[in-house]
């Protein structure tokens, strides 16, 4: 996928040189993204040629990703994630995935057995996930997904019981309405929050721990090689007397 500010004509001739060549890929897009922020893609995506979806194996289960859906881009280390995440709230029968993509964590813990809820506002993530659940074949009524802002969408979740959250945000972090909503509110047993900042993991986990919360176990997975860009899962228990 190409990003670009805007659709001009004078990227046709690169455009059709990459696809007649033997290096074309097996599907190209462009995307347009014309103004500042802290996302790399833009809200238009135009699709040129070729396959609509990567198709993606991490932790025996497959995902057919769409260019415009975040996914991890290291496929093997997001089989590590993977692992991490879904141990650190294993045996779980009620699970919450806040910014759950296309259910890289929510799919394998409904295949487990549990009962899983996802919400995030990239709608295409959302059309993606519910694809991979038909795609794996996993029960229906196992796991169901949720397009709207984590915000939103808490505002129905947090009336009901949840034996675990996992919370996976953007880079800028989780705002602080929902670590209140999730450490205060649903106030779960065990939580698992998976970080691509350890500056902003850093200044959030300190208000988590005063909700009543510990640190049971923290893991960093080198996400991405030769560069200084960590992810860091943190499992947290809620205190008995929290």
């Amino acid at each position: 996928m190409l990003v670009v500010t805007r659709n001009d004509k004078s990227l046709r001739r690169p455009v059709r040189a990459l696809l007649d060549s033997e290096e074309r890929p097996d599907g190209f897009f462009i995307n347009v993204h014309d103004s500042p922020g802290p996302f790399m893609i833009g809200p238009k995506t135009i699709r040129i040629e070729g396959r609509s979806h990567v198709r993606e194996t991490v932790g025996g289960l497959s995902y057919l990703i769409s260019p415009a859906a975040f996914f991890q881009t290291n496929a093997r280390a997001a089989a590590v994630l993977q692992r991490c995440v879904t141990e650190g709230v294993s045996g779980a029968e009620r699970v919450l995935d806040l910014y759950c993509g296309s259910g890289l964590f929510s799919l394998p813990l409904a295949a487990a057995g549990a009962r899983v809820t996802g919400i995030d506002e990239n709608r295409q993530a959302i059309r993606d996930a519910e694809m991979n659940v038909r795609l794996n074949r996993i029960p229906d009524g196992r796991v169901r997904f949720l397009s709207a802002r984590v915000e939103d969408g808490l505002a129905s979740a947090a009336r009901q019981a949840w034996d675990a959250v996992i919370l996976d945000p953007p880079r800028q972090g989780c705002p602080k309405p929902i670590l209140s909503a999730v450490f205060q509110g649903i106030a779960p047993s065990r939580a698992v929050y998976v970080s691509c900042n350890p500056d902003m993991l850093a200044a959030e986990l300190a208000a988590i721990l005063s909700a009543g919360y510990s640190a049971e176990r923290i893991e960093a997975i080198d996400m991405f090689p030769h560069t200084d860009h960590i992810e860091t899962v943190v499992r947290l228990i809620r205190n008995p007397d929290g």
